[in-house]
């Protein structure tokens, strides 16, 4: 699903094959319409540019935890992003000039594929366990590891910048 590109670097083991540390649960999975990698939007921003919506689906046993979430307008998904290779430790970003170290990047392969979305919030069904959002880049099925209200007083940082990037 990954090819190697010139300059990229794996690690010894890979991390996959290690046993765990501790017990990373999933507490439900993302229904996206998102089905291979090639359709699948790089980043939320062109997800959401795709006018393509998705549903946050929690298991039963974790529903309670969605009590009083209808507050925020937007959340923070926090998904396991299991088709991503986790022995690529340097990458080469095929818009990129040099190789960069995996902590540097936003790609889904790294030691520990955990993905980050922010998501606004447009129907929450507790009973059901379902959480509509505006949009999401993941496959379809991509578990779900937490959900947190997103607070822009906290989180967002609108002087944040990248060294090399365009973009503000």
């Amino acid at each position: 699903m990954f090819e190697t590109r010139e300059g990229e670097k794996l690690l010894k083991t890979d991390p996959a094959d290690l046993p765990p540390d501790d017990h990373v649960v999933f507490i439900g999975h993302i229904a996206s319409p998102w089905t291979s990698r090639e359709d699948c939007p790089k980043n939320m921003r062109a997800a959401r540019e795709t006018g393509r919506t998705a549903t946050v689906l929690i298991d039963e046993p974790y529903r309670p935890g969605l009590q009083d979430l209808g507050r925020a307008s937007h959340i923070v998904i926090l998904s396991w992003l299991d088709h991503a290779p986790r022995n690529l430790i340097v990458q080469k970003p095929r818009h990129a000039a040099e190789p960069k170290g995996v902590f540097s990047l936003r790609s889904p392969a790294r030691p520990n594929p955990v993905g980050l979305h922010i998501a606004k919030l447009v129907v929450l069904d507790i009973g059901a366990g379902r959480i509509e959002i505006d949009a999401i880049d993941v496959l379809d099925r991509t578990p779900v590891i937490d959900i947190k209200p997103y607070y822009a007083s906290i989180d967002a940082f609108p002087e944040a910048t990248i060294a090399g990037r365009d973009e503000k």
